[in-house]
C-alpha cells in the first residue's frame, strides 16, 4: 500500500525526521491560509498523487506546467493552486492517461546546498533490510546507478544485530557529510529505520534529502509503502489509503479476496496460484501475445468469486481473449466447470475463451465445459492453451 507525501512526512516526523512545516490544502484558499500561516520568502506547493516525478511532469493541456511550484507570497500559492487542483498531472510514472491531483500539500521552503538521496527497502536476494544512499539527490536513481554506480553506496542489517552505528557513519562519510551533520544523519536514520520495522514498510524513499545552507538535512521528499500483508497490525495505516489513487479493478478485485494487477497486453489470464500465474504470463509471451493482467482467484475458486474475476477481466477493453488456467487440488475441477459455465453466462462473454482444467475430478469437469454450450475451447495442457488462446484472439482480429 503507497501513501501520500504528506502522509509519510506526518508519520516520520513523528519518529524524529527533519521534515519542514506544511498543511494540506483542498482548495485555493486553503493553500493561501496555509502560505500566510507560514511566512517565509519562499513556499513550495506540491501536488499529492501517487508517483514520483511530480516536478519534472505536466498538465494535460498545459506541458509548462509541472506538479512542485515555487511561490513567494500567499498569492501566488492560491494561484498556483487554482491552477492544479482538479487537473490531470502526467509523469513518467503515471503514464500518458495521468493521475487527477484532488489535494496538495503546501510547504515552507528552505535555503538547499546540495540535495542527497536516501532510502531503506527490502533486498528480496540478500532477504535484509537495505539502505540505499548517493550524493546525487534529486534525481532518478535507477538512471544514476546504471550510468554511475560508483555513486551508489549501500549498508545491509544483519537481522540478528540491526542497524549498526558505525554503518550510519560510514554513509554519512560517504555522502561527504562531516562534524555536527554525522551525528544528525545517524539519527536520521535511526528514525527511518525505526519507522521502517515498526510500520511493516516495504520502502521508505527520501529523495532529494537536502544539506541546507546552515548546515543541517531535512527531508524535502518522502515516500513510504507498506506490506498490505501487515496492515492488521497497523489499523492507523489502514486509514491511510486513499482509494481514488488505485486501479479501480485492483479495488474491485481486493473486495473478493483476489490477487490482481492490470498489465499491457490482450489476453486476459484466470489462473490460481501465484506460480502457475506467472507461469501463465510467461507461456503467452512465448507465443508472441502479452498477457492483460495478472490474476490469481486461490484456492476457493467459488461462483461468486470466478464471476468477479471475469467482470473485472472484461472492464479492461484492451482484452481480446481470456485463458483460464486451473489447477484443481482441494478444489474439485467440476466445481470450478461449474462456476466458470455461470460465470460466463452471467457477464455474456463476447470474446474467445480457452479453457484448461488439470487435478481432482478434471474428467468431470472437462464434460461438463464441453456439454454447457458455451462457445469455449477445451485444452489439454498449459502449452495446448497458450497456443490456442493466441490462435482464437489472432484469427477475431483478422475476421
Amino acid at each position: 500500500m503507497n501513501i501520500h507525501e504528506y502522509q509519510a512526512k506526518e508519520l516520520l516526523r513523528g519518529y524524529g525526521m527533519p521534515v519542514p512545516a506544511g498543511a494540506v490544502a483542498h482548495s485555493p484558499d486553503e493553500a493561501r491560509e496555509i502560505a500566510k500561516n507560514l511566512g517565509g520568502d519562499v513556499v513550495v506547493v506540491k501536488a499529492q498523487i501517487h508517483a514520483g516525478g511530480r516536478g519534472a511532469g505536466h498538465f494535460i493541456g498545459e506541458p509548462a506546467c509541472g506538479g512542485v511550484r515555487l511561490v513567494r507570497s500567499p498569492d501566488d500559492a492560491r494561484i498556483a493552486a487554482h491552477e492544479m487542483l482538479g487537473r490531470t498531472l502526467v509523469t513518467k510514472q503515471t503514464g500518458p492517461q495521468g493521475r487527477e491531483v484532488q489535494k496538495l500539500y503546501v510547504e515552507a521552503g528552505c535555503a538547499i546546498d546540495r540535495e542527497l538521496y536516501f532510502s531503506i527497502l527490502i533486498d528480496r536476494g540478500l532477504r535484509r533490510i537495505v539502505i540505499v544512499t548517493s550524493q546525487a539527490g534529486g534525481m532518478n536513481i535507477e538512471d544514476v546507478a546504471a550510468e554511475t554506480p560508483e555513486q551508489i553506496h549501500t549498508a545491509s542489517i544483519d537481522p540478528t544485530l540491526g542497524l549498526v552505528d558505525y554503518q550510519s557513519r560510514e554513509l554519512a562519510t560517504q555522502l561527504g557529510l562531516h562534524g555536527r551533520q554525522i551525528g544528525e544523519f545517524s539519527k536520521l536514520v535511526r528514525a527511518a529505520y525505526t519507522a521502517f520495522t515498526e510500520l511493516d514498510a516495504s520502502l521508505i524513499e527520501i529523495n532529494p534529502l537536502v544539506v541546507t545552507k546552515d548546515g543541517g538535512l531535512l527531508a524535502l521528499d518522502a515516500k513510504m509503502s507498506f506490506d498490505e500483508s501487515a496492515l492488521f497490525r497497523h489499523r492507523q495505516l489502514s486509514e491511510l489509503r486513499d482509494e481514488n489513487e488505485e486501479d479501480p479493478r485492483e479495488r474491485e478485485a481486493s473486495r473478493y479476496g483476489l490477487s490482481y494487477v492490470g498489465l499491457d497486453g490482450t489476453i486476459g489470464c484466470m489462473v490460481n496460484g501465484a506460480g502457475l500465474a506467472m507461469a501463465t504470463m510467461d507461456i503467452i509471451n512465448t507465443e508472441g501475445e502479452s498477457p492483460a493482467n495478472f490474476l490469481d482467484v486461490g484456492g476457493g475458486a467459488s461462483r461468486e468469486k470466478v464471476t468477479a474475476a471475469f467482470n473485472i477481466l472484461l472492464s479492461d477493453p484492451k482484452v481480446e481473449g481470456v485463458l483460464v488456467n486451473i489447477f484443481g487440488g482441494i478444489m474439485r475441477c467440476d466445481l470450478i466447470a461449474e462456476a466458470v459455465i455461470s460465470a460466463c453466462r452471467d457477464v455474456g462473454l463476447k470474446v474467445p475463451l480457452v479453457v484448461r482444467l488439470a487435478g481432482t475430478r478434471v474428467e468431470e469437469g472437462m464434460a461438463l465445459i464441453n456439454q454447457s454450450g458455451l462457445d469455449a475451447i477445451v485444452a489439454t495442457d498449459l502449452g495446448d492453451a497458450a497456443s490456442k488462446i493466441v490462435a482464437a484472439v489472432r484469427a477475431r482480429r483478422a475476421s
